[in-house]
């Protein structure tokens, strides 16, 4: 079995046991204190928003000119640089982050303000471990780094949570073993890269400078920020603006039903590693029809497995509620789940469009796409934040405008340059399907234990859909269920 392979199965595990983790936390953890949970769900979201000013795509320069500076001897010097590069960006950072609140007053009354002493530091070390995170990448190893990226922050939250709440210490043991737990995966980088290759630090700068190599490499980089902050802006907005606007409790509140939520994407993991060296065949061969076939094909593989986890999520949440503590405020957050699981499917139904532009030329179009997803983010969820009294709900309407909106430019320019679309009419029936389901499961008799209908409603939704998509054939299960799963998806027709 080759490296990659290894590497691509021991990642797909430990993904799904930080799934596991973080599902168990979810439920039976952090439910106990909403708002302590809505504190520590702001500090880690804030600083990764401001990560990529402080990294500006340095990380990504370090596996974009890795092979050239491998061959040349200086990929130690590229990297001692980019260490160095990221140490100056945080002074810089940080005295312009003073010089702002100085110049804006208000902006310390903020709730960022007041977490500014672990969110800076965190700042910091997140941004020296990404750079050895894109480093170690080079060698085909990202098992060592997903387990610091995927196990570790979960760790961080849950230790810190029981540090609080069960063991009774203040919240600044909590925060500082959080931000301990980062800085012990920083170390863990640094080792785990010594460890693949005997780190040579070299600072000087005779190697950039030839024939103004660092143009080059600011360049690329300036790119990768665009792209990485647009991102982050995107995605962990929200946490940040309803710590601000509405508590922490309600961001407590809000990254629970997240959480839960975003278990039907648990089907994406893993399947774009083994997808992207075909979507970037067809693009280099130009078979277009090809790709067409493909991309239909994992589109209609990730709407329809997240849609039947979905339609599940929904009949079993109520009762879910009603078995962990705090339930009560999570079933009043309800409409989120509809909400938000329902943008989240739509995404899963346009399947790789964003890979699809990000491996052809048009690539620097994915970065726009990017900064207006941000800015439709933020912008309407200002807007219903502060003039409606929706509050979470209202959230969920924005995050679901804005990535719907997102994923419709990106379907229209994949269509207009590869001639490539994502959603059938497979899609459609098993729409139906869905609703069918989900409408005899809420209206079937419920019975006086919680546990029960936990387990009685998404086994009438599995049943329905099962018994329909044989008769229907929407999707090939009979081949997802004998062969292996990445297998099936690229053979069957």
């Amino acid at each position: 079995m080759s490296v990659v392979a290894r590497q691509g199965i021991k990642y797909s595990i430990i993904g799904y046991l930080g799934t596991l983790l973080g599902i168990f936390s979810t439920f039976f953890i952090f439910t106990n204190d909403m708002a302590f949970y809505g504190k520590l769900r702001l500090i880690l979201p804030a600083a990764e928003m401001l990560l990529p000013i402080v990294v500006f795509g340095l990380s990504f320069s370090n596996v974009k000119f890795f092979h050239q500076a491998n061959q040349d001897g200086k990929h130690h010097n590229l990297l001692s640089l980019s260490l160095v590069g990221i140490i100056l960006n945080f002074i810089i950072f940080v005295a312009a982050f003073f010089l702002v609140c100085e110049i804006f007053p208000s902006l310390k009354d903020s709730k960022s303000w007041e977490m500014k002493s672990i969110i800076l530091p965190l700042i910091l070390v997140l941004a020296l471990s990404a750079v050895l995170n894109k480093y170690i990448s080079n060698y085909k190893r990202i098992v060592i780094p997903n387990i610091f990226e995927n196990i570790v922050p979960k760790i961080a939250n849950i230790g810190a949570f029981c540090l609080f709440f069960y063991f009774m210490f203040s919240q600044r043991v909590a925060y500082s073993f959080f931000l301990g737990m980062f800085i012990l995966t920083f170390f863990g980088y640094l080792i785990y890269a010594n460890k693949l290759e005997k780190i040579k630090p070299d600072f000087s700068l005779d190697y950039i400078k030839q024939d103004q190599f660092w143009k080059l490499i600011i360049s690329y980089s300036f790119f990768g920020f665009l792209g990485n902050i647009g991102n982050f802006l995107a995605t962990r907005i929200d946490n940040i603006m309803i710590a601000e606007y509405i508590g922490y409790e309600a961001n407590g509140i809000y990254s629970t039903v997240l959480s839960i939520v975003t278990i039907i994407n648990i089907p994406q993991m893993g399947l774009f590693n083994i997808s992207a060296p075909i979507i970037n065949k067809t693009i280099a061969e130009g078979d277009y029809k090809e790709l067409d076939r493909f991309y239909k094909k994992t589109s209609l593989t990730l709407f329809f497995l997240g849609l039947v986890l979905f339609s599940c999520i929904l009949v079993g949440f109520p009762y879910l509620t009603d078995l962990i503590k705090n339930g009560a405020l999570l079933k009043e957050a309800e409409p989120v789940v509809w909400i938000l699981g329902s943008a989240f499917i739509f995404d899963l139904a346009t399947g790789f469009n964003s890979h699809i532009i990000s491996l052809s030329k048009y690539y620097r179009f994915n970065i726009i796409v990017m900064l207006i997803l941000a800015a439709l983010t933020i912008g309407l969820n200002l807007v219903f934040i502060k003039y409606t009294n929706l509050n979470l709900i209202g959230v969920a309407i924005a995050t679901a405008i804005s990535l719907t909106i997102f994923n419709l430019i990106k379907i229209i320019f994949n269509y207009q340059k590869f001639k490539v679309f994502p959603l059938s009419m497979e899609m459609l029936y098993a729409l139906v399907l869905s609703f069918i389901a989900i409408t005899v499961a809420i209206i079937t008799p419920n019975f006086s234990n919680s546990l029960l209908n936990l387990f009685l409603k998404p086994s009438i939704v599995l049943v329905i859909l099962m018994i329909g998509n044989h008769f229907l054939k929407i999707y090939p299960l009979d081949k997802y269920l004998n062969k292996d799963f990445f297998r099936s998806l690229t053979k069957f027709k």
